[in-house]
């Protein structure tokens, strides 16, 4: 059976790891540095799987326009330079057969913005995500009034702690969301 507690409790916890999902996202967005973090979103076909580059390699930053990837199992050094190069962060990785370094440009203009656009869409996604967790949340609450085992004052309570967890969860990622567009804007 489940009660506020338990509904409580499961809502905040998924609003936690969609939060925690989009700071992920962000961190795969560049803003001009290399950052090791840049290549976590990034799949390579290993061993008949898609696997994250995390798991095939060593990605490491030797200087702070440089990425280097190590590839423990060199017959995948092509697999993780395709991977590379067709990711959407627009790098152009040089295999010399032993490592494959990325270079990180600088970003123009145009870069910038359409970086900003592609974080709007990860802070739409999580907030789309939000509010499905507050549609569950408030389905939940209204089987408990359904099925008799919570008044009409207490499910408009609870509804009402809900709304606001969500409106919460929606004001950190505009605020996560404004901190990396004014990362990326900067120069």
């Amino acid at each position: 059976m489940t009660d506020y507690n338990s509904i409580k409790n499961d809502t905040l916890a998924r609003m936690d790891k969609t939060l925690d999902a989009l700071k992920t996202d962000f961190g795969g967005l560049r803003a001009g540095r290399a950052h090791a973090s840049l290549l976590d979103g990034i799949l390579v076909e290993a061993y008949g799987s898609m696997s994250p580059i995390s798991q095939v390699g060593t990605v490491s930053v030797p200087d702070a326009r440089t990425l280097s990837v190590s590839v423990w199992d060199k017959t995948l050094l092509k697999s993780v330079e395709k991977a590379l190069r067709e990711s959407d962060l627009g790098l152009n990785p040089m295999n010399d057969g032993q490592i494959i370094r990325i270079p990180i440009p600088p970003l123009s203009e145009e870069r910038r913005k359409e970086l900003v656009k592609i974080a709007g869409k990860y802070a739409e996604q999580g907030k789309v995500a939000i509010r499905n967790i507050r549609r569950d949340a408030m389905d939940e609450v209204k089987k408990l009034k359904k099925d008799s085992l919570i008044s009409e004052d207490d499910e408009k309570k609870y509804n009402t702690d809900i709304q606001k967890w969500t409106d919460d969860a929606v004001k950190k990622i505009d605020e996560q969301y404004e901190a990396k567009e004014k990362d990326i804007m900067q120069v």
